[in-house]
């Protein structure tokens, strides 16, 4: 990865006399002794490739000439011995491509000189918030802290200016992207290679999690859906503790995470290894309008215009069932976006709410059916990297045709 080049262009955005903070967080402390598993600050890491807790980046343009400075805790033999090892300087250095690698205990100071000594108009933060009712990120609280401390800095946010970096993949980031979903194609096959009715849907989850941990990926990207009957029907069903009955479907929304980044697939297998003929037409229906959104994604269409296009085919197909008597009222059995980025975040950051795609960007491609009347729930869902005239289906590979999931199912059980 080419962290200093992310960096540079982030400078380039920065005014003049300014300076960059970005902190990778601290731990979150749940009760007692036990704290959550620890995740860095997605833009610290997209910008110096750690992921460790209680590092500092500053980006410090108030001089003539550009410092960037890194600091991490000092070495500590006691937490060593408690929670593993640390980060070394040399670590450090060789993965962000920073020389100038400073620790924790001398930030303080070492900013207080800047903010004095130097002409700084401006203060950047990662000011991001999902929604007003979260707790401010652990950089929110920072940047009002600096706002009191040097009230004579306009504070700024930078979210923008990175996370419009971020919709344009580079072959590096394209590479992992990769690997994640070939991690995750082979862990659906042992899914399917063992799905029988009567198996709970925890048991579903644990067989993909388990080759996904095996082959070594960082762990999967999001909590696994695992929705059957008429569980399959609830967008984002996590409970995962119900029995997979014959004759229904098996709704799977999932995928591993390998070096930060994100895979995110969707597949929906017959539990008995036979789509029933109603099954068959619905999926054929969600089918053809994943197929209709990849046709269709190239460089300067928007999310909401790919969006339209899944609507009209599913809404055609929906009238062919005898589900709906107009295209409009396909709301009924379709309620969410066909796509969004994909990357870091498994929904991942952009600029502009429905800004035209460029080549580079990596997006989802998910149409889907939730019929309550029939406990149909169909979601099939690939990742498609935006080219200079198209799209490739990173996901082509996972397969998606009923009649290879029924081979593939009865082959499994022939053993």
């Amino acid at each position: 990865m080419n962290y200093e080049l992310r960096r540079q262009k982030v400078y380039e955005k920065m005014e003049e006399h300014s300076v960059l903070i970005l902190f990778s967080g601290i731990e979150s402390h749940v009760s007692a002794d036990e704290y959550a598993p620890f995740e860095a600050n997605r833009n610290f890491f997209y910008l110096t490739g750690l992921r460790r807790e209680r590092m500092i980046l500053v980006m410090d343009q108030s001089g003539e000439k550009r410092k960037t400075t890194l600091y991490i805790p000092a070495f500590d033999p006691d937490a060593v011995r408690w929670t593993g090892k640390m980060v070394t300087d040399q670590e450090a250095k060789e993965i962000s491509g920073i020389d100038d690698i400073a620790y924790t205990d001398a930030f303080e100071s070492r900013i207080g000189g800047i903010m004095t000594r130097e002409i700084v108009n401006t203060l950047y933060f990662d000011c991001y918030r999902h929604q007003t009712e979260d707790l401010p990120d652990y950089n929110a609280v920072r940047a009002r802290e600096f706002a009191e401390k040097y009230p004579g800095a306009a504070v700024k946010n930078i979210f923008p200016v990175i996370a419009g970096l971020r919709t344009r993949k580079d072959e590096d980031e394209v590479a992992l992207i990769r690997e994640a979903i070939s991690i995750t194609d082979r862990a659906l096959q042992n899914v399917m290679s063992r799905l029988r009715p009567g198996m709970k849907e925890y048991q579903a989850q644990a067989d993909f999690e388990y080759t996904v941990h095996y082959l070594g990926a960082d762990g999967t990207s999001f909590p696994t859906i695992a929705g059957s009957g008429a569980n399959g029907t609830m967008l984002h069903y996590e409970t995962n503790r119900d029995t997979c009955e014959d004759g229904t479907l098996l709704l799977l929304d999932l995928g591993a995470k390998v070096q930060g980044y994100c895979a995110d697939i969707t597949r929906t297998y017959p539990v008995n290894g036979v789509f029933m003929p109603r099954q068959r037409a619905v999926y054929e229906t969600v089918l053809a309008a994943n197929r209709a959104v990849a046709a269709a994604a190239k460089p300067g269409v928007t999310l909401s215009g790919l969006n339209e296009i899944c609507k009209q085919v599913l809404a055609e197909g929906c009238r062919k069932l005898g589900l709906i008597d107009s295209a409009e009222k396909i709301g009924t059995y379709y309620m969410h976006g066909v796509s969004h980025h994909l990357g870091i975040d498994v929904h991942d950051v952009s600029a502009r709410r429905d800004e035209p795609l460029q080549p580079g960007a990596v997006i989802t491609d998910e149409p889907g059916l939730y019929i309550d009347e029939w406990e149909i729930g169909i979601r099939i869902e690939d990742d498609l990297l935006i080219t200079e005239d198209g799209c490739e289906v990173l996901s082509a590979d996972v397969i998606r045709e009923a009649d290879e999931i029924e081979a593939f199912m009865a082959q499994a059980k022939r053993g």
